[in-house]
């Protein structure tokens, strides 16, 4: 997919375009995602990070994993997860002004998945990270 993402936080303070290729998409059940969204689960589309414009206010969190978490400073909203040793950055699929392009590959980290969440796809599901390339 060539054509540009673009997104945005809920207060519109930060914006980001990606004119790069789509790595993947997926959407991760482990509990370290579900704290940094407050929520069930984490589905992002995942980007070469020097393809990725990022304007306006920008926190990050390193949680000492690899794993750098953005979110915008005034409204709290998690926008991205980027790992540089990757050169690769996840675009929240929240976030992004038109999520209805993109639809999730996989799941992964379902063991730790919650109990009450009842996923309605034939998507491959993983109890931990994705299977080696």
């Amino acid at each position: 997919m060539t054509d540009a993402i673009t997104g945005q936080c809920l207060c519109g303070a930060c914006r980001y375009a990606s004119d790069g290729p789509v790595i993947n998409v997926r959407t991760c059940h482990c509990r370290r995602c579900q704290r940094a969204t407050g929520s069930s689960f984490y589905a992002r589309v995942m980007v070469p990070l020097a393809s990725t414009a990022i304007e306006g206010p920008v926190g990050w969190y390193d949680g000492d994993t690899g794993v750098v978490r953005g979110f915008c400073p005034n409204c709290g909203t998690t926008l991205f997860s980027r790992r540089d040793s990757a050169g690769t950055i996840g675009l929240t699929l929240g976030s992004i002004d038109d999520p209805d392009r993109f639809q999730p590959t996989d799941h992964i980290w379902t063991e730790a998945q919650q109990r009450w969440l009842v996923l309605g796809d034939d998507l491959p599901r993983y109890r931990q990270g994705p299977p080696a390339p």
